[in-house]
């Protein structure tokens, strides 16, 4: 097996993977969308009564939202992550929660105004914030406050989406489009959009990949002059994180969890209960 990264930013990658099957493909794609790691909140505590501010002005705690809906989009906004974290049903504090599992969060804000995600504080770990800032969460009237303690714990997509962290994640096998000069005139102007997309080129003919994601290329499929042939040993993926992650540190984790995740089923099988 052998892989090639085509495209890579923090939040998006597109890679080659070339000798493997198709099972292998789809067990990766499964990996990628559940089987990663990811902070998420999974408590929350709001505050009901009257809140006061410095100055003892009194602010009302009932909203436009029910606390569940509050607390479901505080779940889904992404966090930074960081893999060495223990999950909390693994961790030495037995799950009671700690440092080394959990991550305690604060919102207070008094309004008027709208919650943003910007308005998470972690406690406990600076480092641990929301990976997008700008994810609003509630409106407040000018009368109106929100005050919130919440946890965060590891998690993985498998069990909710809170914790899945790749979302996009797709495969296709390598195409190559060789167009007859001759036969099809628009060549010119595909080489002229697409310049990285040329594998080979001589007189008569010109042979294009699709493996970038220049759909225009994939769409001359069928077209007159055209002849499109597939290589069913290679495979080329892409995806994207929320940001909580960094793509490449998905794809590197992804690519390390199979062979462990086959070496417990493998071990589930020879050992007796």
């Amino acid at each position: 097996m052998a892989m090639k990264i085509l495209e890579s930013s923090p939040r998006f990658a597109r890679f080659e993977i070339t000798d493997i099957t198709t099972s292998e493909a789809n067990a990766l794609r499964r990996t990628l969308i559940g089987d990663i790691p990811k902070l998420a909140i999974d408590k929350v505590s709001i505050h009901h009564g009257q809140i006061r501010d410095k100055d003892g002005n009194v602010f009302g705690s009932s909203l436009a939202l029910f606390d569940e809906m509050i607390a479901q989009r505080l779940a889904m906004v992404p966090l930074v992550t960081d893999l060495k974290m223990n999950f909390r049903d693994e961790c030495t504090c037995e799950g009671k929660g700690c440092t080394l599992c959990t991550v305690t969060y604060s919102i207070n804000k008094l309004g008027p105004g709208t919650v943003m995600s910007s308005d998470l504080q972690p406690l406990n770990n600076p480092s641990a914030v929301p990976s997008d800032l700008d994810i609003p969460i509630v409106k407040l009237r000018k009368d109106q406050a929100l005050l919130v303690t919440a946890d965060a714990m590891m998690g993985r997509g498998s069990l909710h989406s809170k914790w899945q962290v790749s979302s996009g994640v797709s495969y296709k096998v390598h195409r190559e489009f060789t167009f007859q000069k001759s036969a099809f005139h628009r060549w010119t102007s595909l080489k002229e959009k697409y310049p990285n997309a040329v594998l080979t080129e001589n007189k008569e003919r010109i042979t294009f990949t699709d493996d970038n994601g220049d759909g225009e290329i994939t769409s001359m499929s069928g077209e007159k002059g055209v002849e499109v042939t597939e290589d069913q040993n290679r495979y080329v993926f892409k995806f994207e994180t929320d940001g909580s992650l960094p793509a490449i540190e998905v794809l590197d984790y992804s690519l390390k969890r199979i062979p462990q995740r086959l070496n417990t089923l493998l071990d589930s099988l020879v050992t007796p209960d």
